[in-house]
C-alpha cells in the first residue's frame, strides 16, 4: 500500500507462486499418455534432474518486469542503451527521468555484457542492463554464446552485489529475431546451471513474460519425477557444458607439448589421433606450476625435495629430447660413432659408442648429445637412466683419467665425463 491507502502498482514477488508450488498446471493425462508410450524405451539420467530446492527458487510470473520488487531487474536494450521497446518504454517511465542521465554515463554496453544503476523510483533497487543478440541463422554459434552471456553475466553481477532477487525480462527481444523456443532454453538452462553451481546467495529468480510468450520450463525445470521422465526425450541435442555455455567441439582448444606431426607415427589414422590427444595438459601452459627459476635456484641449494628434483630432471631431458627429434641430425649418424649391436643373454639391447669415430675438435658436441638421447630414447622408451655414465666415470682408472683425452657426454640431468679410450679398453680386455 502506499502512504494514501491507494493499492500499490507494484508486485511483491513473496505472494507469487514459485515454479515448484504451480504442480496444479501439470497435465495429468498428458503425462499419463507419454509414461505409456516411453514404457519400452531405454532409460538413462536426465541432464535436467527433477530438483525440488532449485524449482522453490523460480517464479514465472506473467506481467511487466518493471512493476516487481526484486533486489534488481533486468532491462533489455542496444549497444547505445537507448532502445525502445515495450520493456524498457515501461522501466524507464517507472524509474524516472534520472536513469537515462546516469545510462548517458555509462557510455553503452556491449553485446553480451551486463551493467548496473540504480533503479531510482523502481519498487527494484538496481536495474541490470544488457544487449541480447540479433539473431541470423549463419551466425548460431555466436548468436548463442552472447545470449548465454547476457544471462551467465546477470547472474553474475547479482552473486557478487550480494542480491537476494533477480527479474528478468524476456532479453531476445522479438525485434531482434532470435527464436523464442531457443532463447527459452538457453535462458532457463543457464540459470539454473548458475543456482546449481553458486546460486546459494540468491533466493529467488522470477522471469516475466507476456501471455504471448510462452515459456516451457519443464523441460529444464521438472516438477516431479514424471516431467522428468516425459520431457527428457524433447530436450534438444545441445544442453551447453556444466555452465550451461553452448560447446561447438571443433573450437575446443587442445594443447600440445609442440604442434605437428610425432616423428614415430602409426599407420592408423585412430591411434595417430590418440597420441595427439594423450599430450593435452602435459604443456606447462596447461598445468599450474611454481616459479620455475625458483625451482631451479632451489636445486642448485640442496633444498629441493627427490620427487621435485626428478620432476625437474625430467621435464629437462623431455626439453632436450623435444630439440633432437626437430634437428636434423643426419651428419652425426652418419659418423656411426654409436649404434646398435643385438641383445646379450638377457635379452637386453646393446649400444655400442665407438670413441675413434668422434672428432672431438671437429664435431659439434652439442648436435652429438641430441643424436644420443634421440637413439637412446627409442631403447629405453622412458627417461633415460644415466647411473650406468656415472658408475662408469668412477671405476675407470686415474691414469686413464689423467693422460688420456677425454669425451664429455652433456647430459641434461648432470655433467658426466667419459673418456672413450677407456670404453675401448674395456671392450677389450672382456
Amino acid at each position: 500500500m502506499d502512504p494514501l491507502g491507494a493499492r500499490s502498482q507494484f508486485v511483491d514477488i513473496q505472494s507469487l507462486p514459485t515454479w515448484q508450488q504451480q504442480t496444479d498446471e501439470i497435465d495429468q493425462q498428458f503425462l499419463q499418455d507419454h509414461n505409456d508410450s516411453l514404457d519400452s524405451q531405454l532409460a538413462f539420467p536426465s541432464p535436467f534432474p527433477f530438483m525440488p530446492e532449485i524449482n522453490c527458487k523460480i517464479i514465472l510470473h506473467v506481467g511487466d518486469v518493471a512493476l516487481l520488487n526484486c533486489t534488481a531487474i533486468v532491462n533489455t536494450s542496444n549497444e547505445s542503451l537507448n532502445d525502445k521497446n515495450p520493456v524498457s518504454d515501461s522501466i524507464h517511465r517507472l524509474a524516472g527521468p534520472e536513469l537515462r542521465e546516469e545510462l548517458f554515463k555509462l557510455k553503452g554496453c556491449r553485446t553480451g555484457e551486463a551493467k548496473l544503476t540504480k533503479g531510482f523510483n523502481l519498487a527494484a533497487r538496481f536495474i541490470i542492463h544488457t544487449v541480447g543478440p540479433k539473431f541470423k541463422a549463419k551466425y548460431r554459434t555466436a548468436a548463442e554464446s552472447s545470449l548465454y552471456s547476457c544471462y551467465r553475466n546477470i547472474m553474475q553481477l547479482a552473486a557478487e552485489q550480494s542480491m537476494a532477487s533477480v527479474g528478468f525480462c524476456v532479453i531476445s527481444t522479438t525485434k531482434r529475431g532470435y527464436p523464442l523456443e531457443d532463447a527459452t532454453h538457453i535462458a532457463l538452462r543457464t540459470v539454473r546451471r548458475f543456482l546449481e553451481n553458486h546460486g546459494n546467495s540468491i533466493d529467488a529468480v522470477v522471469f516475466a513474460v507476456s501471455e504471448t510468450e510462452e515459456v516451457s520450463a519443464a523441460h529444464v525445470l521438472p516438477r516431479s519425477e514424471e516431467e522428468e521422465r516425459v520431457f527428457l526425450p524433447l530436450i534438444p541435442a545441445d544442453i551447453g557444458n556444466s555452465e550451461g555455455e553452448p560447446v561447438v567441439p571443433e573450437r575446443q582448444i587442445r594443447i600440445t607439448e609442440k604442434p605437428g606431426t610425432l616423428e614415430d607415427e602409426s599407420d592408423s589414422g585412430e591411434e595417430s589421433l590418440e597420441i595427439d590427444l594423450g599430450q593435452v595438459g602435459h604443456h606447462a601452459f596447461a598445468r599450474m606450476e611454481g616459479d620455475v627459476d625458483k625451482q631451479r635456484k632451489l636445486i642448485l641449494q640442496g633444498q629441493m625435495s627427490e620427487a621435485a628434483t626428478q620432476k625437474q630432471h625430467l621435464r629437462n631431458y623431455n626439453r632436450w629430447l623435444c630439440r633432437a627429434r626437430a634437428e636434423d641430425l643426419s651428419d652425426i649418424a652418419a659418423l656411426k660413432a654409436l649404434y646398435q649391436t643385438g641383445v646379450d643373454m638377457c635379452g637386453r639391447t646393446v649400444m655400442v659408442v665407438v670413441g675413434r669415430n668422434i672428432p672431438v675438435t671437429l664435431i659439434d658436441i652439442e648436435k652429438a648429445l641430441l643424436y644420443f638421447i634421440h637413439v637412446m630414447d627409442h631403447i629405453t622408451h622412458n627417461h633415460l637412466d644415466s647411473d650406468f655414465l656415472k658408475n662408469l666415470y668412477d671405476i675407470v682408472d686415474a691414469k686413464y683419467k689423467k693422460n688420456l683425452k677425454a669425451f664429455y657426454f652433456v647430459h641434461p640431468t648432470f655433467r658426466s665425463k667419459v673418456t672413450s679410450s677407456a670404453l675401448h679398453k674395456q671392450r677389450t680386455n672382456r
